[in-house]
């Protein structure tokens, strides 16, 4: 159906794409795997003819109809939700205005034996054969159960695109592309900004879908259920699999030890070789065994082992300067968006008592238009209280990561210049060594920022918080552009970070282990969770943060499982009982973190004062003792509000 040809794309002197060929037969799911910047939303765009190679060519029938959904893209305004997704449906309305000409035309004609006649009852039966295969059912009944699947409410299909946040106008753009029926659907990171419903409804919809799929995407589990094919982009070549992503990895790394073994035995054999031939070249009875060994080592074809990309992030946050005990603090707060017609506000979540310590990592979950962006919008003065209070505590500096990096990022800026325009003192001329740490290196960093790929600016604004010593970093789905070796080395990075932490994420294995404290955000209440991610999921008895964005069970599914179900219940949940106020559980979870960070403080002074005891030549003792200082006066405070916080419970 689709051949791509030794295909190069090329910027400069660096090369993205080397010769790759591949082919996309009818009804083939194909995975596009490999690292962020690898070139896989580039394939999309040569497929779809946004863009051109540098050398080679595409072919595939003039005819075909192609779907592309990108990671970044411009939302229509100026209609409903619904009208919007009904544009899809414009070459069907196009034939059926053509239909009613045709029809008009024949009614008043009467020259029925001529050619032209003729030609206009052909049109007429093609366009009405078209118009029967096309529609099952009538577009806007389509249109409306796509949307509905898509996670849209009854309700909200009146309402304008415009009032959509970005993840929302993204479902209406995929909504289009679903409702046109192409023969090709090319879809980079479609479940980026869908909640649980949402991506079951789509697995099941490409599962069942007829044509052929190129589907991006870091989620293993999305991957394993709809695709059949894995072809694998690494350091500008790919390699084809036809197998699904979790039997891919298997075979992949089956496939590089047996490359490893093979080309180590050649080696061998070739030293052998080359060893009898240096021994016996100039042996008159050995020259005929000399010259046929000479012969094979030249007939032999060498084994070469596939080059691995084992480049990573080396990601660490500056230390953060002291802030007051409270970093952030809301009471009885509400939030909201003032309607279109003027005529007042949207509340999204009211009555909310929030409060975040020096030192403290959250994490704010629930579904998607819930209000967890928009409290960071309110944390960040972007946005004021329709009620209640929202304070940012004494000396706090905060480093915000928005979720909308392509509206934040200036297109026409560089890489470099992205930092260099911001960088004050000292820290400019260390710009290049941060870029490198984010995987920007040699002419990547005169790269615009309009042609990185969603995960590279996720990079790239990430690294721009490294140009201050924050003390308050405010996260914003930080890993939804980034693969799974990014995200590991960023959650290591912000569980070593000394200062405080809010984070928005559906990421369950990202925030184990993270996470202090977490607010759920469901049905315009934000509700304070106690302990990490694991506690809370236990609580709910749920198996991943994501079916929190599942509907409620109905209270008589709830009885029959609190029938069926005992369990013995944790230390933790013991606990929990016996203290029931709310007060008293806010009592018994500071309590907990104050215990926690005087135990991670006691080990980092007993670090320094090992390093004391011995300083080596390089030690800087003065900023050695500047640190055990600042740890003592921060172990002293704790170490006060630990004993007063446990008298006061008694």
């Amino acid at each position: 159906m689709i051949s791509i040809n030794s295909l190069t794309v090329a910027y400069g002197g660096f090369t993205l794409l080397d010769n790759i060929s591949f082919h996309i037969s009818e009804n083939d799911k194909i995975g596009l795997v490999g690292k962020n910047g690898a070139g896989k939303s580039t394939i999309l765009k040569l497929i779809c003819g946004i863009q051109k190679p540098t050398s080679g060519k595409i072919e595939m029938p003039s005819d075909i109809r192609i779907g592309y959904l990108p990671q970044i893209m411009e939302h229509h305004k100026g209609k409903s939700v619904l009208d919007e997704a009904m544009t899809a449906f414009s070459e069907i309305f196009g034939m059926e205005a053509e239909l009613d000409s045709i029809m008009t035309q024949l009614g008043e004609r009467q020259d029925y034996d001529s050619d032209d006649y003729r030609k206009l009852i052909e049109r007429m039966n093609d366009v009405n054969d078209r118009l029967a295969y096309s529609r099952s059912e009538s577009p806007e009944v389509q249109a409306e159960k796509t949307l509905l699947g898509l996670g849209f409410k009854p309700e909200e299909l009146s309402r304008p695109t415009e009032t959509f946040s970005q993840g929302w106008n993204m479902r209406i753009e995929l909504a289009k592309i679903l409702l046109s029926k192409p023969d090709v659907l090319l879809l980079d990171e479609p479940t980026n900004h869908l909640d649980i419903e949402s991506i079951e409804w789509l697995e099941d919809y490409l599962k069942a879908y007829k044509g052929s799929l190129v589907l991006i995407s870091h989620d293993r589990k999305f991957l394993d259920n709809i695709t059949n094919r894995t072809v694998e982009i690494m350091l500008g070549h790919i390699h084809d699999y036809k197998v699904p992503y979790s039997q891919y990895q298997e075979l992949r790394k089956e496939r590089i030890a047996q490359q490893k073994a093979a080309y180590l035995n050649q080696q061998r054999m070739i030293e052998k070789t080359e060893d009898f031939i240096e021994r016996f070249r100039y042996k008159p009875t050995k020259s005929n065994q000399v010259q046929s060994r000479i012969k094979q080592l030249d007939k032999l074809e060498r084994i070469d082992v596939d080059l691995e990309d084992n480049s990573a992030l080396s990601v660490k946050f500056p230390p953060a300067p002291r802030s007051g005990d409270v970093v952030f603090r809301a009471e009885n707060l509400s939030l909201g968006y003032p309607e279109k017609d003027g005529t007042g506000y949207k509340v999204i979540f009211s009555g909310a008592d929030i409060e975040v310590r020096r030192g403290e990592k959250v994490a704010l979950v629930g579904r998607n238009g819930e209000g967890k962006t928009t409290l960071m919008r309110a944390i960040t003065g972007e946005l004021q209280p329709l009620a209640g209070e929202a304070r940012v505590g004494y000396n706090v500096n905060i480093g915000y990561y928005a979720q909308n990096q392509e509206d934040i990022l200036d297109k026409n800026d560089t890489v470099y210049g992205t930092l260099d325009k911001i960088a004050v003192g000292d820290i400019r001329t260390r710009l290049r060594d941060i870029l490198a740490a984010f995987l920007f290196k040699g002419e990547d960093i005169d790269k615009k920022v309009a042609v990185l790929s969603g995960g590279e600016r996720a990079r790239l604004a990430m690294a721009k918080l490294m140009l201050k010593p924050y003390n308050l970093l405010a996260l914003d789905e930080p890993t939804n552009h980034m693969d799974i070796r990014s995200k590991d080395i960023l959650k290591q990075a912000l569980k070593a970070y000394d200062g405080s932490l809010i984070v928005v994420s559906h990421d369950r294995d990202f925030l184990t282990g993270l996470a202090d404290k977490l607010y759920e955000f469901r049905d315009g209440k934000v509700t304070e969770h106690l302990g990490g991610v694991e506690e809370f999921l236990r609580k709910r008895r749920i198996e991943s943060l994501n079916e929190l964005e599942r509907k409620a069970v109905p209270q008589q599914d709830i009885r029959a499982k609190k029938e069926t179900v005992t369990e013995t219940p944790s230390r933790e949940e013991y606990m929990q009982k016996k203290f029931v106020s709310k007060e008293e559980r806010k009592v018994r979870n500071r309590i907990a973190f104050l215990e926690k960070g005087i135990e991670e403080l006691e080990g980092k002074m007993k670090d320094i004062e090992k390093v004391l005891a011995q300083p080596g030549p390089s030690d800087d003792i003065m900023e050695l003792t500047r640190q055990y200082l600042e740890l003592k006066r921060d172990l002293d405070a704790k170490t006060d509000e630990w004993g007063k916080l446990v008298e006061s419970i008694g």
